[in-house]
């Protein structure tokens, strides 16, 4: 088992990090500053039965978004890591200028914004982490973010192709992608002056990611189609 302090471990972590916008030397004194709790301090001495309650095993694990202190969005994720939660970060690529330089830097996709996978009623090791503000729902009730957006959100970070944060749009053409690292990938086709995006958009967040494509690798989809992704949502 991990050392449960963190420093050490989190540091060589982050050495193996591709360069981001945070300063990698703030960033470990950021973790030191919060240093690595146990996800379940108490558990030494719960029986076999409750510790499996504990651990979640059995239980349904869905997508959530979780909403966290500005600029915390990658503290929050090593931490997650660190206690062994499936966490996604997307993140893309932008350049900064300086006085003397531009610099490209990863940013958060959504800012303020991690998702992470973990069952809702066993939350509470969530929320203790440093940086965690909420769990994003409808009140208190946190509500799950469909697989599907998670997908599309991944499928846009790994296609290789130029992707941005965009205005929040949930209406307009829908159209699947034919050809090329997106193939099957279903979005919002809005058109420029230079080319074809297709907006992929989190609802729960209202949130949009556009990502530029050909125009000639979308079809539209059908009448019923719209229908049934739109129910999805």
């Amino acid at each position: 088992m991990r050392s449960n302090t963190g420093s050490d471990d989190l540091s060589t972590s982050i050495d193996s990090q591709p360069e981001t916008s945070l300063d990698r030397a703030r960033l470990v004194t950021d973790v030191q500053k919060y240093p690595i709790q146990s996800a379940f301090p108490s558990a030494t001495f719960l029986t076999e039965k409750h510790q499996v309650e504990v651990d979640g095993t059995g239980s349904e694990k869905k997508w959530y978004a979780l909403q966290v202190r500005p600029r915390f969005e990658k503290i929050v994720g090593l931490h997650l890591n660190h206690k062994g939660y499936e966490e996604y970060l997307p993140l893309y690529r932008s350049r900064r200028r300086w006085s003397d330089r531009i610099k490209e830097v990863d940013l958060p996709l959504f800012p303020g914004y991690i998702f992470c996978k973990f069952d809702v009623l066993r939350r509470l090791p969530i929320l203790l982490v440093p940086g965690v503000m909420s769990v994003v729902g409808l009140g208190k009730n946190p509500l799950a973010v469909d697989e599907h957006e998670i997908s599309a959100v991944q499928n846009v970070v790994k296609s290789g192709l130029t992707y941005q944060p965009s205005g929040f749009i949930c209406t307009g053409q829908m159209a699947r992608v034919e050809r090329g690292p997106l193939r099957g990938l279903v979005g919002i086709v809005v058109a420029t002056k230079k080319n074809c995006r297709l907006v992929i958009s989190v609802n729960l967040l209202q949130r949009s990611v556009w990502v530029e494509i050909d125009s000639d690798s979308v079809m539209p989809v059908s009448p019923a189609g719209q229908q049934a992704a739109i129910a999805r949502v």
